[in-house]
């Protein structure tokens, strides 16, 4: 063969392997193109089919209308049409229970707002709170509100309005469980700033949460000498038989199974909440030898 058609045949080769390259490369870019539409569609979908009540009317559906107003997919599909607030999916009136997704958007607006109490928001405070969903929701579960986070985290958010919206539509012991939530998010790096601290309480008070009720859960976070009383809503000067009594109603009020309806995972949480006011009673028996 001679040079020429050597060098010709090094040519075609050369060409036909540039091609496959090129091929290749716009291949993966397709499908990952796709996969990101893909993605996306599907957390459009699952905003716009599986929160309920906040994508009514009302300050929450305003929060995520703004947020999600730019996915087509679902507002070609009708994904977002109107629910309604008071018969949308989120809140079943004959049932008067909260869906987990309702409960867990409701989270991550309250929990960008104790975010940015302090004024900033640091990495290292997302990657802290990115942990903790996914320590209570799982890996797939915290992608979601993950991904809502940093979208809420761009706005300005009125506590007072969002609050009172869940206060209408969520019960009691559901409220419960957000602050305890709230909480665990505030102290994710070890320590909880003042700031933080008060924007909880006055979240609390917003949410119909008596002080009482409060105070117990803060107790449970930000330990004193008197922790143990405070979790059960007493001072030490509390008799025995106010101690027992205590700790039977705030049994009742923190049962596990309160909350069974938002999922395994918050059911898990509150478990740890029960444990919690388990230890501190048997903590005043021990101190004051009541059988």
């Amino acid at each position: 063969m001679s040079t020429i058609q050597n060098a010709s045949m090094e040519l075609i080769l050369s060409i036909l392997f540039f091609g496959l390259i090129v091929s290749a490369i716009a291949t993966y870019m397709f499908q990952r193109n796709q996969q990101k539409k893909a993605k996306k569609t599907q957390y459009g979908k699952w905003v716009g089919a599986g929160l309920g009540f906040v994508l009514g009317a009302g300050p929450i559906g305003g929060i995520l209308g703004f947020i999600f107003g730019s996915m087509y997919d679902s507002m070609q599909s009708g994904s977002y049409a109107y629910q309604g607030t008071n018969t949308g999916a989120g809140y079943d009136p004959s049932q008067g229970t909260t869906r987990p997704g309702d409960f867990g958007v409701s989270l991550v607006i309250l929990a960008a707002s104790v975010m940015k109490a302090d004024g900033t928001v640091m990495k290292s405070e997302l990657e802290y709170v990115k942990a903790f969903f996914i320590r209570q929701f799982g890996i797939e579960g915290s992608e979601r509100y993950i991904l809502l986070l940093r979208d809420v985290l761009k706005q300005d958010v009125r506590t007072d309005e969002v609050a009172a919206q869940i206060r209408s539509f969520m019960e009691y012991s559901s409220r419960l469980q957000l602050v305890h939530f709230l909480f665990g998010i505030a102290g994710a790096d070890g320590q909880f700033s003042e700031t933080e601290v008060n924007l909880i309480q006055q979240i609390s008070r917003q949410l119909g949460l008596s002080l009482g009720d409060y105070t117990s859960i803060k107790a449970m976070f930000v330990k004193d000498s008197t922790s143990a009383y405070q979790i059960l809503g007493l001072t030490s000067a509390a008799t025995d038989d106010e101690v027992k009594k205590a700790y039977r109603q705030m049994a009742v009020l923190h049962h596990p199974d309160k909350v069974g309806h938002l999922g395994e995972e918050v059911q898990h949480a509150a478990k740890e909440k029960f444990q919690q006011i388990n230890a501190a009673y048997d903590q005043i028996k021990k101190e004051r030898g009541i059988k």
